[in-house]
């Protein structure tokens, strides 16, 4: 398969991804666009977690992701991410861009399934969660991310095995408060 650094840096950027469509739902089609625009940029900052493989040949390995997201200058909905995660000593750089594709959501990070990421097929946002599908090769699968209050972001990555969808890892990510603006009241 993978190396173990390799898999857990696509499925953690992956991850990542995915918390960044965990926005509000609307309406109509206009005001879900402007919504959904609205909320990465909520979510555009820099994000610290820890996550960790529960099944497969890797299950019980944990680490641990820096991440910093910002909205792509294009007019469309989205996120650009760069950081890295870290196993034990091993450090690997990640980088992702997501962007509005008609009703829905296409991307990848690293360099996508052409290379040695991952795409990011399609999503979708309802209520306070996405789901996202994602792609490579033959690996079919889906990220759940549920946002929980403005300052933290559950994810599950599942992977298609057969007929079921077999959670795989499991990650959370809190907003790095000590980067966060201050001096405003809301």
């Amino acid at each position: 398969m993978y190396p173990r650094t390799s898999l857990i840096v696509r499925v953690s950027a992956a991850a990542l991804l995915a918390a960044a469509f965990a926005g509000p739902a609307s309406a109509g089609p206009a005001s879900r666009k402007a919504g959904d625009k609205a909320f990465f940029q909520q979510v555009a900052g820099v994000w610290q977690g820890r996550g960790e493989i529960v099944a497969g040949k890797y299950k019980g390995t944990k680490f641990n992701c820096n991440l910093t997201g910002d909205t792509p200058e294009a007019k469309a909905a989205g996120i650009k991410l760069d950081g890295f995660c870290r196993v034990g000593v091993f450090k690997q750089p990640m980088s992702a861009l997501i962007t509005q594709a008609g009703s829905g959501y296409k991307g990848k990070f690293l360099d996508g399934a052409a290379g040695k990421g991952l795409d990011i097929t399609h999503g979708q946002v309802s209520g306070n969660k996405v789901v996202v599908g994602i792609n490579r090769q033959k690996l079919n699968g889906a990220m759940i991310a549920r946002l929980e209050g403005e300052n933290t972001m559950n994810i599950t990555i599942s992977v298609k095995v057969e007929n079921r969808m077999v959670p795989v890892i499991g990650m959370s990510l809190n907003r790095d408060m000590d980067t966060a603006a201050v001096g405003a009241i809301k």
